[in-house]
């Protein structure tokens, strides 16, 4: 039975709520498409300060895709909208590869997920809710910045991983792409950015966040 089958009740919406965050935290994800590959995927041998760097900076994109499926979820939750409801679902399923594929590049460097998830979604998923409630071109528009910080964060941790390390390398830059499509999508269903003290809070947020998850 399909999600949107399953929703005709608000106990129904909250078990389903309950289920997909207890799956994002603790739950092991697969991806519907192959792991980006770059070059010495399997060859290259990092040394133990790049690999503790990479491990830091994987997780700290794991995190961050913690909080994508818990804002989708969120918004998903409190729209009034069932179109905009299935296209949360679905960009946050889309989402899903982007756990997967950080998931597994930790594993790969001895890494492990932050300690704080459920804190990180817990936050995330009610400014989901609060969004969601604001209505379609605002929810949509926080989606738009939402993505377009995620989109300059993971350009940065491009420039920050070793340059060797093709294999963090190609998945931080296809989760780059894809951010930079969602916001695309989002702009394209008409939605309006927050005002400057609402990015800048998020901005805020943002970086409490990333500060945290690099060690915690």
């Amino acid at each position: 039975m399909s999600r949107e089958a399953r929703l005709h009740s608000p106990f129904d919406a909250f078990i389903d709520v309950v289920d997909r965050g207890l799956h994002t935290v603790f739950g092991h994800h697969h991806a519907s498409r192959p792991t980006p590959e770059g070059d010495g995927h399997t060859t290259v041998t990092l040394e133990d300060h790049e690999r503790r760097l990479a491990g830091a900076l994987m997780r700290v994109n794991h995190v961050g895709e913690v909080c994508a499926q818990a804002l989708y979820a969120g918004q998903a939750l409190s729209t009034p909208n069932p179109q905009l409801r299935v296209h949360l679902e679905r960009a946050g399923d889309e989402e899903t590869d982007h756990l997967a594929w950080t998931e597994q590049r930790m594993a790969e460097l001895g890494a492990r997920p932050s300690w704080l998830n459920p804190f990180w979604y817990a936050g995330a998923f009610a400014m989901g809710v609060v969004a969601g409630r604001l209505g379609d071109r605002a929810g949509l528009g926080f989606v738009i910045e939402t993505e377009r910080q995620v989109e300059q964060h993971l350009a940065s941790h491009l420039e920050r991983l070793p340059a060797q390390d093709g294999a963090s390398r190609a998945i931080v830059e296809q989760m780059r792409q894809d951010e930079a499509r969602h916001a695309d999508d989002a702009e394209d269903r008409g939605g309006l950015r927050p005002p400057a003290p609402v990015r800048w809070l998020m901005r805020a947020a943002a970086k409490v966040m990333t500060t945290t998850a690099h060690h915690v």
